[in-house]
């Protein structure tokens, strides 16, 4: 017979997997306004908020705007975002092209038309500050936790004091 200390440990509302998974479909639920009026999905919204800030960088970094990059700033493969990116640029949001110097690499820039999208975007999230309940003051604290817990996370158990 199993012990009731075996299903409390394994009770759904102690689980950190689901505490964060569960946390992550209501923000994306509270973003669904702004991104129907945009026409966008999530996925697509992180690629144009990096792409939007690379636009903002010197140009002396073009080289380093590539789907490697991208990937790794939001923690995707390839395989998840070249459909993306297919789909952002058949709508005129993004550029793709290949690198001069390296036909492997694949160059990625935002259009004027995903610029435009920025100013909306920004207006939306002003006026809907996490679209919740949470005060400013505590979301802070609450993301650079997660950032932190997200690099020991990737780090592993064998290094996860270095």
């Amino acid at each position: 017979m199993i012990g009731s200390d075996d299903f409390e440990e394994l009770a759904l509302n102690r689980q950190l997997c689901f505490a964060l998974y569960a946390a992550s479909r209501v923000m994306t639920r509270a973003y669904r306004p702004m991104l129907q009026d945009l026409g966008l999905t999530y996925p697509q919204y992180l690629v144009l908020m990096v792409l939007w800030e690379w636009a903002q960088e010197d140009s002396a970094n073009r080289e380093k705007r590539n789907l490697g990059a991208l990937g790794q700033r939001l923690l995707l493969d390839s395989g998840t975002l070249t459909p993306l990116l297919k789909r952002l640029e058949q709508r005129g949001l993004v550029q793709r092209q290949r690198a001069t110097w390296d036909e492997r690499v694949t160059l990625v820039a935002v259009t004027r038309a995903g610029l435009a999208l920025k100013s909306r975007a920004r207006k939306w999230v002003s006026q809907h500050p996490e679209r919740t309940s949470i005060r400013p003051a505590e979301i802070e604290p609450l993301r650079d936790a997660l950032w932190q817990f997200l690099r020991k996370i990737e780090r592993g158990p064998d290094r996860a004091d270095t």
